[in-house]
């Protein structure tokens, strides 16, 4: 049996090539950036007025007074409109071209309008309400680096610079499986010995938070069917997702039906709760990666979080989440086990504190939609103390 940090290191050595692929701008979305973004123009691409109001030329202002006559009006989406009187203004809106010749746009709440000539009541200053071209970004300027997961945020500035496809890393295909005679349709009323499925609709809705839409496959606990099943799967997936099956009973199948379809064991049991009996493996020809999380709920949801969600971000070359929270409570560790603890989060003065979930086990179910995340406890011989800053796994 190995420990967490060793497993965990042996789960990120076995990464896949993915590659990329090209979709609509919209379908980026929560998708992994695969190329730099680079601006294909100044931003803003003019001189643009920032409030509606009207556009002047401020040293006239400055030199003989406040009142202007009005020549006409510069409106959004046409081209840029000329100041012939430098006496005189020009309306202008938001967004529109700042007219050739102004330097100033003054807003309509501080002037007053009276038979087409306008008074200024406010102090005005050169340059006000003007967004200048080029003064976010210079053409050519690198906006989005590759790696970056892609929010609205960045769907705006694609957007922006035409983007109407977009290079993204490719998705892993994927097959979650559980196993197991006990399970039952979401839609059917189990019977007293039956359970309804739960376990892989919770891990392929999480997948979906990557925009990864996976296949689902349940196994019943006969061995050959599983065989005949996960050979199958092997050829059609880059990865399996199994819950259930890697325990030691006597219909716990997995890592025999495993190395008998010749699927290299990395490793089998860690020193970690929950999910001990966690089993990971790689087919050495076929490349398929194997995670096989026992069938406790709890187990398979940290699992899924603690090394699936790592592996796939090392997978895609990008940065690994790694995340801290303050204690809130005192907690011991007794050797040998690293504890994956499910806590609440909460803010108090600017800082994140964590406390325990009030739960019954790692088959509390019930308990997975109470909690915010796991914190990582290693085993130590001193408590973990109110305070103290640990590893923090989001899970919401």
């Amino acid at each position: 049996m190995i420990t967490f940090k060793e497993a965990y290191q042996k789960v990120l050595e076995h990464p896949l090539d993915l590659g990329t692929e090209n979709v609509p701008l919209l379908s980026s979305l929560n998708r992994i950036l695969a190329e730099d973004i680079y601006a294909d123009r100044d931003f803003p691409p003019f001189d643009r007025a920032t409030k509606d109001g009207i556009a002047i030329q401020f040293s006239d202002f400055a030199n003989n007074g406040h009142s202007f006559s009005i020549e006409g009006i510069a409106a959004a989406g046409v081209v840029q409109q000329v100041l012939k009187d430098k006496s005189n203004c020009l309306e202008v809106m938001t967004g529109a071209v700042v007219p050739e010749y102004c330097d100033a746009v003054i807003m309509y709440e501080h002037i007053t309008i009276e038979d087409n000539k306008v008074t200024i009541n406010e102090k005005v200053t050169k340059g006000q309400n003007i967004h200048y071209k080029g003064s976010d970004e210079k053409v050519g300027a690198l906006l989005l680096t590759k790696g970056k997961k892609i929010s609205p945020a960045e769907i705006g500035v694609m957007a922006t610079v035409g983007k109407s496809t977009v290079k993204v890393m490719a998705n892993p295909k994927i097959c979650t499986i559980a196993t197991g005679n006990e399970l039952v349709e979401v839609n059917e009323i189990p019977k007293p010995h039956q359970i309804r499925k739960s376990n892989m609709l919770t891990i392929e809705s999480a997948l979906l938070d990557s925009k990864i839409e996976a296949s689902s496959l349940h196994l019943l606990d006969d061995k050959s069917i599983i065989q005949n099943e996960l050979k199958k799967a092997l050829t059609e997936n880059d990865v399996l997702l199994l819950s259930g099956g890697v325990s030691k009973g006597k219909f716990d199948f997995i890592p025999d039906v495993m190395e008998t379809l010749g699927v290299e064991k990395v490793f089998h049991r860690v020193l970690q709760r929950p999910g001990k009996p966690f089993w990971f493996g790689i087919h050495p020809k076929m490349k398929t990666v194997v995670f096989s999380f026992p069938g406790n709920p709890v187990s398979t949801f940290a699992n899924y979080h603690l090394y699936f969600l790592p592996w796939l971000q090392n997978s895609w070359g990008i940065s690994i989440d790694k995340s801290y929270i303050k204690l809130g409570v005192t907690i011991n560790i007794k050797q040998p086990l690293t504890r994956f603890i499910q806590v609440v989060t909460a803010e108090k003065e600017g800082v994140i504190w964590a406390t325990p979930v009030v739960e019954n086990g790692s088959g509390d179910l019930t308990s997975l939609a109470k909690a915010d995340g796991f914190i990582c406890l290693e085993p130590r011989d001193m408590d973990y103390e109110v305070g103290e800053v640990v590893p923090f796994v989001k899970t919401r």
